[in-house]
């Protein structure tokens, strides 16, 4: 079976992009709102995109009523934000955070999670999540009337003492099954990380 995009509303071509496109690593993005609380969401559109700059990407579009998303107008406005990865465990709060609430009101506070101090961010990161990236705004991209490219520039890297190895060459590795990190499929599916396949790059 074809779709083209082109004869799909917009709709349309979300569940089919969401559902082919997949495992899609979820940011699950904290950010200050402007009474000072903390806001945290979900987003799946998301990926590295350089490391020298350390870049990262978030793509984040609108609320239902056509008004911006909290995420998107606090990184405009304030411009540090911590993306965390999130674990298996953490899939149902992950989701809940997903859940519309009214301005100003906290995510983290409406589901009792813990924070704390972030060396190198003047935001704290979740303390129960293995890995948080400390970023400041590098650039916000229009796409369309709905849609925002955010990239940020990574400032500091939090990594869970309990991950870290080292191998054969002495470089310090991350034990991706300690993680456990989860993937967006489509509709309410998530993936744990599975099967792992290691093939040797050729050199």
């Amino acid at each position: 079976m074809i779709f083209n995009l082109d004869e799909l509303s917009p709709n349309q071509r979300y569940f089919t992009l969401t559902q082919s496109i997949v495992p899609r690593p979820v940011a699950w993005v904290l950010t200050e709102n402007s009474n000072q609380s903390l806001n945290l969401a979900p987003f799946s559109y998301f990926s590295g995109v350089s490391s020298d700059p350390p870049l990262i990407m978030i793509s984040v579009g609108k609320k239902n009523d056509g008004s911006m998303k909290d995420t998107r107008a606090n990184i405009i406005e304030r411009n540090e934000f911590v993306i965390h990865i999130p674990h298996k465990e953490m899939a149902a709060a992950v989701t809940e955070s997903a859940r519309p609430l009214a301005n100003g009101e906290s995510e983290i506070d409406a589901q009792q999670l813990e924070t704390v101090e972030f060396e190198g961010s003047r935001l704290p990161r979740l303390k129960d999540a293995r890995i948080a990236l400390a970023c400041e705004k590098f650039r916000v991209e229009d796409i369309t009337d709905s849609q925002a490219m955010i990239l940020g520039l990574i400032k500091a890297v939090y990594v869970d003492d309990e991950l870290i190895t080292s191998n054969d060459n002495g470089r310090v590795t991350i034990d991706a099954e300690k993680l456990s990190p989860i993937g967006r499929l489509g509709g309410n599916d998530y993936t744990g990380l599975g099967e792992i396949i290691t093939i040797e790059r050729p050199r």
